[in-house]
């Protein structure tokens, strides 16, 4: 994203618009700076200026990656929808991809204010190919690593910085434990935040997610206030 400087009064209002602070003022100009801006579009989005002064530049590679994770509205190739997962991590129960002796996984790296880059989230996918889990293949971050053995990304994206993104994978269900242990000892490591997401094939017989009993026997406390998706439709 760019501004026109010809058309900026000055005014100051996008400044607290930005999700990343990325913009400021220098000679009573609005400027963004380019290393932090993620191209997520809500300056242009919000119509917060007058002057209409926001323009989309056009994006080469690997800087179209940014606004392929941080733009909600953006398609994304791979999966051919708007987000940074695929669907079918949130809608289990019609699609069956995760099927009753695994586990899915998604870990949202980075959020709005916050940020990430290419090169924190390599740290986590290098961590989980140790323990020989199974990326998503259409998954964005998937797409872009260089080797899905070792989780390694491609150089040229590592600096790249990004409002969020989601490494998503999947394991058979006995490897619960030492996912969450790995990922709990790589946590001060991480100079982001990160959530974790677990999907699970709901149990119509008992009525009952089993991964919540094998969280809490491991140690794991559940927030009553956690997400639940339940995905509506035929299969």
């Amino acid at each position: 994203m760019i501004i026109d400087k010809t058309k900026c009064i000055g005014c100051d209002f996008c400044l607290v618009i930005c999700p990343l602070s990325a913009i400021y003022l220098e000679k009573k100009k609005a400027v963004i700076d380019q290393h932090t801006c993620v191209e997520c579009g809500v300056c242009k989005r919000s119509n917060i200026c007058s002057q209409n002064a926001f323009l989309e530049d056009d994006l080469n590679w690997p800087r179209s990656f940014r606004k392929v994770l941080s733009d909600p509205v953006t398609m994304v190739e791979t999966t051919k929808v708007t987000g940074r997962g695929t669907e079918e991590m949130k809608t289990n129960d019609v699609t069956n991809r995760y099927k009753e002796d695994e586990y899915g996984f998604s870990i949202d790296v980075g959020r709005p204010n916050i940020g990430t880059s290419i090169r924190e989230i390599e740290k986590l996918t290098k961590k989980l190919a140790s323990l020989g889990v199974i990326f998503e293949e259409e998954n964005p971050i998937t797409t872009i690593m260089k080797d899905l053995k070792t989780g390694v990304i491609r150089e040229e994206m590592l600096n790249q910085n990004l409002m969020s993104g989601i490494i998503e994978f999947r394991i058979p269900r006995e490897k619960l434990k030492t996912v969450l242990n790995a990922l709990q000892e790589i946590e001060p490591e991480i100079g982001t935040v990160f959530t974790i997401g677990i999907v699970t094939k709901f149990s119509k017989e008992d009525n009952n997610l089993p991964v919540i009993d094998e969280l809490e026997s491991n140690g794991f406390s559940i927030a009553p206030q956690a997400k639940i998706n339940i995905g509506l439709g035929r299969r």
